[in-house]
């Protein structure tokens, strides 16, 4: 037995497309709407987060070191955002901001402060997803990250312990420490051939 298959009118048909569009063109002008009245006090925050960032890592400076940026390509050919820091005009250092890819929760982003003489001044994490309790602790532990200033190219091997080198590691959780020593150790590089 075959039941027809009922259509509605098309004038319900009508009606519901009208609708549908209507409602599409309320939701794209309140996401409009709302995008303009947010990116201004978003980009506004970011910006702060990023100058209180630098004044953690760089030197001493009198300049505002988050306008004053030049744009690189690390021989890994990645692009790099140099953030120069100076005193009275004459140039004092540097912060490179790296990511890990290789975090055991995904990418960390870090900023690297370097002086003139290719020390490091400071090093912040500035986003990561690691494990908290394990690899967070590179962020939480107010000792870990401090240990690497005054590191340089040369008085250094940038590898974790377990892998022979001078950084140390935290027991059970070696991957963030791995994956922040790799990108300080690239961050250095690139001021090594950039920041001279």
């Amino acid at each position: 037995m075959n039941f027809p298959n009922p259509q509605p009118p098309d004038s319900l048909m009508n009606r519901m497309t009208v609708v549908l569009m209507a409602v599409c063109v309320i939701g794209a002008v309140v996401l409009a709407v709302t995008d303009r009245l947010t990116s201004g006090p978003i980009a506004d925050q970011k910006r702060r987060e990023l100058v209180r960032s630098l004044g953690a890592v760089l030197p001493p400076h009198t300049n505002s070191a988050d306008q004053d940026t030049r744009q690189v390509t690390g021989d890994d050919g990645r692009s790099y955002t140099l953030y120069l820091a100076r005193m009275q005009g004459e140039w004092v250092g540097t912060a490179v901001p790296v990511t890990a890819p290789d975090g055991y929760s995904g990418n960390i982003d870090i900023l690297v402060g370097v002086d003139r003489a290719g020390e490091i001044t400071g090093v912040a994490v500035l986003a990561h997803a690691e494990t908290p309790g394990l690899g967070d602790r590179v962020v939480t532990d107010p000792t870990w990250l401090p240990r690497l200033r005054g590191r340089t190219l040369d008085n250094t091997h940038w590898a974790v312990r377990k892998d022979g080198g001078d950084i140390d590691q935290f027991t059970g959780a070696t991957i963030t420490p791995r994956a922040v020593t790799n990108a300080v150790h690239r961050a250095l590089e690139v001021c090594a051939r950039f920041c001279r």
